[in-house]
């Protein structure tokens, strides 16, 4: 078993959680809500593990983010991150609150579609488009594509001459700046796999404009995931200034800057990132270019609006150490604490279970690795056999990554609205799971 991460602080007691959660109270006799809806409810009806996102924290959370940058007089197309979570509701409310998305697949491009999103308001993003998805991003005339090499360039190029179309082409510079953040996230420093390098940015840009097909209007940047402080973002974008006025001075034109996204949030008792100090480093850098900013959060608006609802499947003893507390959830649901060791807080339902004693647990699913863990040595109320638990700030890098692994069917997902809530997607049966499966005829066992 991997060593825990120890931490500098206590962990966060439930009342403290429950203060940078103000989506969730506790109800004397309903127990844990969100927003108007008791979680007990919703996980007697519809079992567990399940997924419940809330409509009015995603509302909430789109309107105080751009309410920064407006604020910060800065006028931006906001796209958020669908590879955060890419449900059609979750796609559609972010939607009818401004949003256009950014994509890094031709099954993204496509879902943003069906959720009503115009082809207008999605960019593409991502280091390995295919032909079919460059040919869908054409066809579908989207704003822009973010292009992450020479190489991308050329074939997007050919392919735009191929098919009597133009595409507006943004290059994505790795401006080597480290974000700060985990090994695994980040995506702004020298030896990651995205973006052009910065030292070589003018030269592609300026072959970019020569090429048929593409219209070169300007950079693009993301430096990672999970950002806590401005001083990343102003390093990264003083960077990015720099290379758009070189730009301008060697007589090419910039109209866009793309500033990424990577906003953080509070997962324990780090605090989250500030719409307002983000809005404030973009002004700062980027104010003054008289260009089309843009911006790509996708955590910071949607992990909070989420949590994942399991149930205690047994306590498990261990002589003169912490019990495993062991849960229906498991990793093949919430990747992120096996991926990433991240930590989410896990918090009863029941308000009798929400005020036991506190003990030290770990806190783990019943999928055969090691890794399934949620957590280890965590202080928790005592939590025993059919109890069940939210899992928080799991709206983002949560449901998307999920997988049928040790053959547990996808589980179930719930919309919050005010005090009424509906099943967006139903429990994955069983069947299901080999549905698609061919057995070759020649291989068939006799009846």
């Amino acid at each position: 078993m991997a060593e825990p991460i120890v931490f500098s602080s206590p962990d966060p007691t439930m009342r403290e959680l429950l203060a940078t959660h103000p989506q969730l109270t506790l109800d004397v006799q309903c127990g844990l809500m969100l927003e108007g809806v008791p979680l007990l409810a919703i996980a007697d009806e519809m079992g567990t593990p399940c997924w419940v996102v809330s409509a009015g924290t995603l509302r909430a959370r789109a309107g105080r983010l751009l309410g920064a940058m407006a604020q910060a007089g800065l006028s931006v197309s906001p796209h958020f991150a669908v590879k955060a979570n890419d449900h059609l509701a979750v796609l559609e409310i972010l939607g009818q609150a401004g949003f256009g998305a950014d994509v890094v697949s031709g099954g993204e491009l496509l879902r943003a579609r069906k959720a009503g999103i115009p082809a207008s308001r999605i960019v593409f993003s991502g280091v390995g488009k295919t032909d079919a998805e460059l040919r869908l991003a054409l066809a579908e005339g989207i704003a822009q594509v973010n292009v992450e090499s020479a190489e991308e360039l050329e074939i997007l190029s050919g392919l735009a001459v191929q098919t009597g179309r133009e595409m507006r082409v943004l290059l994505r510079v790795n401006p080597d700046v480290d974000a700060g953040t985990h090994a695994k996230i980040t995506t702004g420093v020298a030896g990651n796999k995205f973006g052009v390098p910065w030292d070589e940015a003018l030269e592609l840009y300026r072959r970019a404009a020569a090429l048929p097909g593409v219209r070169a209007a300007g950079y693009a940047m993301h430096i990672g995931s999970q950002i806590l402080s401005a001083a990343p973002f102003r390093a990264a974008y003083a960077r990015m200034a720099e290379l758009v006025r070189a730009t301008r001075e060697a007589g090419l034109p910039v109209s866009v800057v793309d500033c990424g996204g990577g906003l953080g949030i509070c997962y324990r008792d780090e605090g989250e990132g500030s719409p307002d100090a983000w809005a404030g480093a973009i002004r700062a850098e980027l104010g003054g270019l008289d260009v089309r900013l843009a911006i790509e959060p996708g955590r910071w608006i949607a992990a909070p609006a989420g949590v994942l609802l399991s149930t205690v499947v047994l306590r498990k003893a261990v002589t003169g150490g912490a019990p495993f507390i062991i849960l229906d959830a498991a990793m093949n649901d919430l990747l992120r604490p096996s991926l990433y060791d991240a930590w989410h807080g896990i918090v009863p339902l029941s308000p009798r279970d929400a005020v036991a004693e506190p003990e030290i647990a770990a806190v783990v699913g019943p999928v055969c690795e090691s890794g399934d863990m949620f957590a280890q040595e965590r202080s928790l109320p005592r939590l025993e056999r059919g109890a069940r638990v939210a899992v928080l700030d799991t709206g983002a890098y949560g449901a998307v990554m999920s997988s049928t692994y040790n053959a547990r069917p996808l589980a179930a997902q719930v919309l919050v609205d005010g005090d009424r809530w509906s099943v967006i997607r139903a429990r994955q049966g069983v069947e299901a799971l080999w549905a698609e499966d061919i057995v070759p005829e020649r291989i068939r066992s006799p009846v």
